[in-house]
């Protein structure tokens, strides 16, 4: 993988760190997001203690806010020709509403949002780079958003004023991790989009969902009633290195070469909610994210 680039946002988490170590290790190099100088500071000290002769490369911006995805987009056209792997791994959870300033909730702007805009104004570096690949990191709470899924049916995500991102997840009726889980409905529904706009151009594009990986968000999306069990629950949770896994293989295994348009639970092929395969909807969401990227 020398000379290749990878951009990997959410890389001051655990398993975005683990991402980006291992993609140095294979000779990448990687390019990471950080909101901070900082937390970048912190992940090239990471790396480096594991992976000396690793190339990393920082740029800072807040992914929630469309002039800083544009900025950081521009920094690396700038400084590279072409780009190999895209893993849009960030991810946050928030407890109450707030907004970005578009107006944009929060889930929406941070779980969506950012990725979507920055593929979209890094495609060319993409097309310039084939073969290469978009990997979405999603959660199969999509599918069920339930906080204690040992309860009752199945809740997938509901879905409406999709014409304005905007008035997603609004004041009403708030429920942060519903929230969280349609953004991330929003962003495979998106990937399947994007993926058969470029089918045959030698970008792919996927989602994976990599298993319940002890992270902040779960303990922060944990009810109240299970918070004295939390120490334990997280010991039966998969590690960051178990959880990078998965991202890393359909970043980087050559018997994917190819695959597209698909979501992956784990390392396993799987069918993303119902709603997610609707045609009209996805054009909808795709051009209300459009609307915010530009």
């Amino acid at each position: 993988m020398t000379g290749r680039v990878a951009l990997v946002t959410g890389a001051t988490g655990g398993m975005g760190r683990v991402i980006t170590t291992e993609l140095a290790r294979l000779g990448f190099t990687v390019v990471v997001v950080c909101r901070s100088a900082a937390g970048g500071e912190e992940v090239v000290r990471h790396v480096a203690a594991h992976v000396p002769q690793a190339l990393i490369e920082v740029l800072t911006g807040d992914l929630a806010e469309r002039t800083d995805l544009h900025r950081v987009a521009a920094e690396f056209a700038d400084r590279h020709p072409a780009l190999h792997v895209l893993v849009n791994n960030a991810g946050a959870h928030f407890r109450d509403r707030r907004v970005n300033s578009d107006g944009v909730e929060m889930h929406v702007a941070v779980n969506h949002l950012a990725g979507f805009t920055l593929t979209a104004l890094l495609l060319d570096r993409l097309r310039a780079g084939t073969p290469s690949r978009v990997v979405n990191v999603v959660s199969a709470s999509m599918s069920d958003t339930r906080r204690m899924p040992i309860l009752g049916k199945p809740r997938p995500v509901r879905l409406d004023a999709l014409d304005d991102l905007r008035l997603v997840n609004p004041a009403a009726g708030f429920e942060p991790f519903e929230a969280y889980a349609r953004a991330k409905l929003l962003t495979t529904m998106c990937g399947y989009v994007l993926a058969d706009r470029l089918r045959d151009s030698g970008v792919t594009v996927n989602a994976v969902h990599p298993g319940l990986v002890a992270t902040d968000i779960i303990a922060d999306v944990a009810p109240r009633v299970a918070k004295p069990f939390l120490g334990l629950v997280q010991r039966t949770l998969l590690t960051p290195e178990e959880g990078a896994r998965s991202a890393l293989r359909l970043a980087t295994d050559p018997a994917l070469a190819g695959v597209t348009g698909r979501y992956f639970v784990r390392e396993e092929e799987q069918r993303s909610p119902d709603v997610s395969y609707d045609p009209e909807l996805r054009q909808r969401i795709w051009a209300a994210s459009r609307k915010q990227t530009i």
